[in-house]
């Protein structure tokens, strides 16, 4: 049953988009002007609950920094555990380190090593999917801690970068799509 909230136009057009940002040539798709929206943020949460609340999930990772927005409240809602990925030298104990490619540069993921029990099933958790290199880190990440994936969630999807081709065999689940 489908929880009351906006449709999907009616989110996009609380996104503001930010042109040559970080770099010249990148269009920024800015959420933060959906997350100031109650209606807006409830609205996000719901229709990903909605999407995974069948999938047997343990836990949720997210991703530094945006993923710290939505994976909370989404574990909160699953009766899961959040797991957060942090960039290299944020996370105490002992991690896991993978690189990966972005849209516009590249970087690298951490997890600590004793974040997941092999078997769990986890549902990875990001605002954006572009080139699909951060999803595809943090998957290969819980993987080699045992993790059996669950999902892969986005709040907006650039269909033109095809980041989606990258994580085949995933059920990939993105709440908006941008074509351009």
């Amino acid at each position: 049953m489908s929880q009351p909230g906006l449709n999907a136009d009616q989110l996009k057009q609380l996104i503001r988009e930010v042109p040559d940002f970080p770099k010249p040539g990148i269009l920024f798709y800015d959420i933060t002007t959906l997350l100031k929206d109650k209606t807006g943020f409830a609205t996000l949460i719901d229709r990903l609950f909605e999407h995974y609340q069948h999938h047997e999930v343990d836990l949720v990772l997210g991703m530094e920094a945006r993923g710290f927005i939505f994976s909370p409240a989404l574990a909160y809602r699953l009766k899961a555990g959040f797991v957060p990925v942090r960039k290299p030298g944020k996370l105490p104990a002992a991690t896991m380190r993978c690189d990966y490619a972005l849209e516009y540069g590249t970087n690298s993921l951490e997890i600590h090593k004793d974040a997941i029990e092999r078997g769990q099933r986890v549902l990875i958790v990001d605002d954006l999917l572009a080139t699909g290199g951060t999803a595809e880190a943090t998957a290969k990440l819980a993987s080699l801690l045992g993790a059996e994936i669950a999902g892969l969630g986005f709040v907006v999807e650039l269909d033109f970068l095809k980041g989606r081709d990258r994580l085949k065999g995933y059920d990939v689940m993105s709440l908006l799509h941008y074509d351009k």
